[in-house]
């Protein structure tokens, strides 16, 4: 890890009408990081995520991203096709419903190789090499590459949509709930295949999830959310082993409850 950030959210902020999405929203993310995100629905977890990753225009703030060319940028003053070829080539982005991150008529080397060959690639036979390699990382039999995804199941979908967002080597990749909906022995294949993933590709990512099992496997460093605001952020086993804020009591002890 790095002394500088690849990732600088500086006072992001996002209001509807009355109600507050995120309000004055301020992190680092280093090379090889990743920050877990979590809190009730409605804490503005994901408004904050869409905001950083460009689905959202906040009210106020900047994103600054360490791009390879031109150093840190703030990607909330880029031009429409300047952050597209960067949500294609450094960034992707895992939607909790992997139907949002997919092509469900293409096939699911299609899938894969068509983000190839947005960043230019053109051989076909590299490509469908790439795709078939990619499957089996993300344990997908490469004799179902003509497949589409509706012949997936929910868990595979997702698997396959990590693959089309991983195939071009990005660098920082945010998460938007990965294993909700997904049933508890699929969840637990899943992170085993992230945490994996994170680890051999040296992936920053930012993880938004209601699951603090989930941020307990994957993230190094935790970000609570209420009502829009951080209450308390810190290393994930410092923040979930003695929470200080009562809100995040709260929501270890509820937890341990079940």
């Amino acid at each position: 890890m790095t002394d500088h950030a690849l990732l600088s959210v500086r006072g992001v902020s996002k209001r509807y009408g009355r109600h507050i999405g995120c309000a004055d929203v301020s992190f680092g993310l280093y090379p090889g990081e990743v920050m877990g995100i979590v809190g009730e629905s409605g804490s503005g977890k994901s408004t904050l995520l869409n905001c950083m990753a460009g689905h959202l225009t906040p009210d106020a703030g900047e994103v600054f991203f360490d791009t390879a060319v031109d150093g840190p940028r703030d990607t909330l003053r880029m031009s429409e096709p300047e952050r597209r070829m960067l949500s294609r080539t450094d960034w992707a982005f895992v939607h909790q419903h992997a139907r949002d991150g997919l092509r469900m008529g293409v096939s699911a080397g299609g899938n894969v190789g068509e983000r190839l060959m947005a960043v230019g690639a053109r051989n076909y036979g590299v490509i469908r090499d790439s795709a078939e390699d990619w499957l089996e990382r993300v344990e997908i039999d490469k004799s179902r590459i003509d497949d589409r995804p509706t012949a997936f199941s929910g868990g595979m979908q997702q698997r396959l949509q990590i693959a089309r967002n991983l195939v071009t080597g990005p660098r920082l990749v945010f998460m938007d709930e990965p294993t909700g909906g997904l049933d508890v022995s699929v969840q637990a294949r899943l992170l085993d295949l992230l945490r994996s993933l994170v680890r051999d590709m040296g992936l920053s990512a930012v993880v938004v999830t209601h699951d603090l099992a989930v941020v307990r496997l994957l993230a190094n460093r935790l970000m609570v959310m209420k009502s829009g605001q951080v209450v308390e952020s810190g290393l994930t086993d410092q923040v979930l082993d003695d929470p200080q804020h009562a809100y995040t009591q709260l929501l270890v002890s509820s937890i341990l409850q079940v």
